[in-house]
């Protein structure tokens, strides 16, 4: 739970003063929404005994699963179902439910500061049933682990890919998600002519510290039982994002002269998602490795956006979808029966061929091909009939103030001691807030630019002083016109 929150800030740091809350809640809603909608039918949707040809699970009577007796595992070693690691089904679905809420949080990045609240809750509450629980059920649901006799879903085992702990249901999926909806949505007012910086980059390290811990549970809690697996993905998570970090920090420092905070953040969070679904299969060179790639090729992907003028505001795309695929794929490269039997097949550099590589291929494939196609009509549909897009005005006034009626900085309660005026119940009214237009204001984006600044398309040895912000050349930003006000 504690990474949703982590995600919130991690976001939120990257936003507009004025959208600051608005990013929070958008995340923060996803723990809402998905937990009351997987108690009732995500949970079997995903993990039920299969209703079709590997396709979704089945329910049988919604809430079946909230029970204290009912145990969870697999038979092996001569020890009959449900093993001796058994688990009890409650706990698991609370542990999945995670996986479930961070999912479609992940999704809000890219749209970020042009979304409805409402319209937001909504799309939540129906992507976790009609694109998460399929592909959950996909990969996630093993044969014979709620029951003896209960089948599960056709990429874990029929295909045969494998996905520890959630490069493709949470990660890929996310971000061929995050594509479609920024397709939907379009491009904010301005962009890219007109280029916002982050509002407080410390909001930013906070989350990605808040996520590179909560992520422990996430890989090594994948293994669900205390032991060497487990120890294996905790040692992995932390190596590969060490890697990505200092990859991350090299690229800068040869494309644009100087290493960022932005790209350290970044970084971290580019190798946690390159090495999640490969740390229960890889050793340490193999960690090493993912992280190395993913914090090289991550940075580099963040630029296309600018050539393609896709607006994923906070390159979730460039982060999730590229770095879920590169861990993927990379199972194949670098995986071995070494560290995790229940691998089906060595990788390429441990003698096993391209029978796993193929296998991870086509997994990545069709969750990222079916996430985007149902996003996209999904976001189409919320758009001609309750509308997704905040209007002109409130993108440009700050969605704050027109969807919460509240700001995340009050600067007249900062300088007098008393909140702006208001109604009974103490909330700021929706309209413009009575804030001097200057350069000096908190909460405000400096019209000047910092003394030193970056351009990633500079020479190293050219003018600081001509490039533009700092908080953007990490993600290669071409020079825009910085906002005034």
């Amino acid at each position: 739970m504690l990474m949703t929150p982590g995600l919130a800030f991690f976001y939120a740091g990257m936003v507009r003063a004025k959208s600051v809350l608005n990013m929070l809640m958008a995340n923060v809603v996803c723990l809402v929404v998905v937990g009351l909608v997987w108690a009732v039918v995500g949970f079997d949707l995903t993990f039920g005994d299969d209703g079709g040809p590997g396709l979704i699970g089945s329910i049988g009577t919604a809430g079946d699963h909230w029970s204290v007796t009912q145990l969870a595992g697999f038979a092996g070693d001569g020890v009959p179902w449900p093993g001796a690691h058994a688990v009890p089904v409650l706990a698991f679905a609370m542990f999945q439910l995670m996986f479930a809420v961070i999912t479609p949080a992940l999704i809000s990045g890219a749209v970020a500061e042009r979304t409805r609240f409402w319209p937001w809750v909504v799309f939540v509450a129906l992507w976790s049933v009609l694109v998460y629980a399929p592909v959950g059920h996909w990969v996630f649901a093993f044969d014979g682990f709620l029951a003896p006799d209960a089948v599960g879903g056709w990429i874990a085992n029929r295909l045969q890919a494998v996905d520890f702990a959630g490069g493709t249901v949470v990660h890929m999926n996310a971000g061929a998600a995050a594509l479609a909806l920024a397709v939907v949505l379009g491009r904010r007012k301005g962009w890219p002519d007109v280029v916002a910086r982050p509002h407080n980059l410390p909001f930013t390290v906070l989350g990605a510290a808040l996520l590179w811990f909560g992520w422990y549970g996430f890989n090594a809690g994948s293994a669900l039982s205390a032991d060497g697996l487990a120890a294996m993905a905790f040692a992995n998570t932390t190596v590969a994002t060490c890697a990505a970090v200092l990859a991350w920090l090299l690229v800068e420092q040869l494309r644009t002269g100087r290493p960022t905070t932005l790209g350290a953040a970044s970084g971290a969070v580019a190798g946690l998602v390159a090495i999640t679904p490969a740390c229960g299969f890889v050793d340490l060179w193999g960690a090493i490795a993912i992280g190395v790639v993913a914090g090289v090729i991550c940075p580099l992907t963040c630029a296309l956006k600018w050539r393609l003028r896709l607006d994923d505001s906070l390159d979730v795309v460039a982060i999730h979808l590229v770095g879920g695929l590169v861990g993927t794929l990379l199972v194949g490269v670098f995986g071995t029966t070494a560290v995790n039997a229940a691998l089906p097949a060595d990788g390429l550099v441990h003698g096993g061929g391209f029978t796993q590589l193929g296998r991870q291929a086509v997994a990545a494939g069709v969750v990222a091909g079916y996430s985007f196609v149902v996003t996209l009509l999904l976001g189409y549909l919320i758009r001609v009939t309750i509308g997704f897009r905040a209007s002109a005005e409130a993108e440009a006034g700050g969605l704050d103030l027109h969807e919460h009626a509240e700001t995340g900085y009050d600067v007249t309660a900062t300088r007098s001691g008393v909140g702006p005026e208001g109604g009974a119940d103490g909330r700021v009214p929706p309209g413009p807030l009575p804030v001097p237009r200057h350069a000096t204001d908190p909460g405000r984006i400096p019209v000047q630019a910092p003394p030193i600044l970056l351009d990633p398309h500079r020479n190293r040895g050219a003018d600081p002083r001509h490039s533009r912000d700092l908080g953007h050349a990490s993600r290669g930003v071409p020079a825009p016109r910085r906002e005034q006000g």
